[in-house]
């Protein structure tokens, strides 16, 4: 085979009118020509940084609709379903992954559980991590959550640090807000990445003790306007990641749009195709191809170098998207799950006052930090704390998805909802059931749906109830991910309907309960507090 065009030399930072020719899966002559093309070809994106599962597909679901945005490979955390169903749940992903022709790079969870403040489906122990990390499909130590237990050295985070760096794996950071003396103590111990900046200044901290910085922009946590100007700063030091990525939105864009936006802007092709392309490949050495002699054949092919439209994708020499439709063929999907919850009743979930006002988060679209305020709370004829509309002031519930468990309850700010409730068993990091609504009734008709469906994620309104079953560990679907996407796209048009302002309710749902990003977050365990990381009292 043999493909003509603009060839974009990012190595080499150079562009030249050439010619590729690929054997089998290999690259085995780049050559100068004199003819003249309309298109270009340059190396395939990839995703630095993302959980495939918040996709809610399995991994050769969301390489199908990936690779249609020139996507070639990700470096895939599989934390969330390790967190459900331990190291049964990565072994699922790299063998699910390994049914169509992608290149996920997976890591070994660190985290797992995230906290001991939550319950978790499983544990990941420093003997499974070093079983993990000798597999040649794991790539490198997946984030490191616990960044106390790296400062405070403890005795379990360095032991899985030790065995990494013995087996001259790369370490991921997760260290939202470290600055100064903790951000350098932080990286060295070893951890080189983060993905969790949300200022420039930030990441300047980091990137001067050596840390490469993900720009970042998912379904929720949005940083790339906060963070795109490092590249007149520190451009060989920054990737793109998307981190968590919905279905609906995966099927619009992925690593394509940053590399667009970033353009738009007007930073230097070679910069952000560098970052984009190569940087991921050389820091975690994966074996994917960036456009040179004797490389895997891992390329796309673009009409211009304004909207990057991707004409076609190649991986390993295969054609696997062209003209934006996948050509990586639907597989079967086994499904594997751990739910062991029975239906809740209204009264587990009532919340007698203890005072006039209540601790209540409040989410922030975009962001995964969320603020701690104080308000006043409304409260029934019954004296229960009921959810507030006028003022936007709405229950959260937490059950525990993996035994019969006392739900935990507290109130957030910035949903909207003005009827029913939404739910899921998408919650970080555990991945219990989390739900927010207007009133117990709709609450907990949307929780029981979810428990009846064994995972997923529900939406209840005054005219219309809704479920998207989520039957591989309780947050991915087997089904086609086109079909997922359309079946999302309505459950979260059903959410705004319902009043919500979010930009994606359910994602931002998902990542109430993730203790490790602060300042207030609930567990099932109960409302906690991220900077003090302990628990607080949900009355002040």
């Amino acid at each position: 085979m043999k493909i003509s065009g603009h060839i974009i030399d990012v190595r080499n930072r150079r562009i030249f009118d050439g010619r590729v020719t690929v054997e089998g899966q290999y690259i085995t002559h780049i050559e100068e020509t004199d003819q003249v093309t309309d298109q270009y070809i340059l190396p395939g994106f990839i995703d630095s940084h993302v959980h495939v599962e918040s996709s809610m597909l399995v991994p050769s679901e969301f390489a199908r609709l990936a690779v249609v945005h020139g996507t070639v490979g990700t470096v895939s955390d599989p934390h969330e379903i390790g967190n459900v169903m331990g190291v049964e749940g990565v072994e699922y992903m790299i063998e699910n992954g390994k049914k169509v022709n992608f290149k996920f790079n997976f890591g070994a969870p660190s985290c797992v559980p995230a906290t001991t403040f939550e319950t978790a489906g499983a544990e990941i122990t420093p003997d499974e991590v070093e079983y993990l990390l000798k597999k040649p499909e794991i790539k490198y130590l997946a984030e490191m959550m616990n960044w106390p237990g790296v400062l405070y050295k403890d005795e379990t985070v360095y032991q899985k640090l030790n065995i990494a760096k013995k087996l001259g794996k790369p370490i991921d950071g997760h260290a939202p807000g470290l600055r100064g003396d903790q951000a350098e103590q932080y990286i060295k111990a070893g951890i080189y990445t983060d993905h969790e900046c949300f200022t420039a200044d930030e990441a300047r901290d980091k990137l001067k003790h050596g840390m490469k910085i993900a720009i970042r922009e998912g379904s929720a946590a949005k940083n790339f306007e906060a963070l795109v100007g490092l590249f007149n700063e520190a451009p060989e030091m920054l990737m793109f990641c998307s981190d968590d990525k919905h279905p609906d939105n995966l099927v619009e864009n992925h690593i394509d749009e940053l590399v667009r936006r970033a353009l738009a802007k007007g930073h230097d092709l070679l910069d952000v195709l560098n970052a984009a392309c190569i940087t991921p490949v050389d820091h975690y050495n994966l074996d994917i191809g960036t456009l040179r002699k004797g490389d895997f054949a891992d390329f796309i092919v673009i009409d211009n170098l304004q909207d990057f439209s991707v004409k076609s994708t190649f991986i390993n020499g295969e054609i696997v998207a062209e003209n934006g439709i996948t050509k990586i063929p639907k597989v079967s999907n086994d499904i594997i799950n751990q739910f062991n919850c029975d239906p809740i009743e209204e009264d587990s979930i009532r919340v007698k006052a203890e005072a006039t006002k209540v601790h209540v988060i409040e989410a922030l679209d975009g962001q995964l930090i969320t603020n701690c305020l104080s308000l006043d709370c409304m409260v029934d004829n019954q004296g229960n704390v009921i959810s507030d509309t006028d003022n936007d002031i709405l229950k959260m519930v937490v059950v525990n998805r993996y035994q019969n468990a006392q739900p935990a309850v507290a109130f957030i700010k910035n949903f909207q909802l003005k009827e029913g409730a939404i739910a899921s068993s998408v919650g970080h990091d555990s991945h219990n059931i989390i739900a927010v609504g207007v009133d117990d009734t709709s609450i907990v008709k949307a929780i029981n749906k979810v428990i009846d469906a064994k995972g997923g994620i529900s939406a209840i309104s005054t005219k219309e109830e809704m479920i998207l079953p989520l039957p591989v560990a309780g947050i991915m679907s087997a089904d086609d991910g086109y079909e997922v996407a359309k079946s999302y796209t309505a459950i979260d048009k059903l959410s705004k309907d319902m009043g919500s302002t979010l930009n994606s309710p359910f994602m931002t749902l998902s990542f109430m309960a993730l203790l490790v990003i602060p300042k207030l977050k609930l567990s099932d365990k109960g409302l906690f507090d991220g900077e003090k990381f302990q628990f607080t009292t949900l009355f002040p």
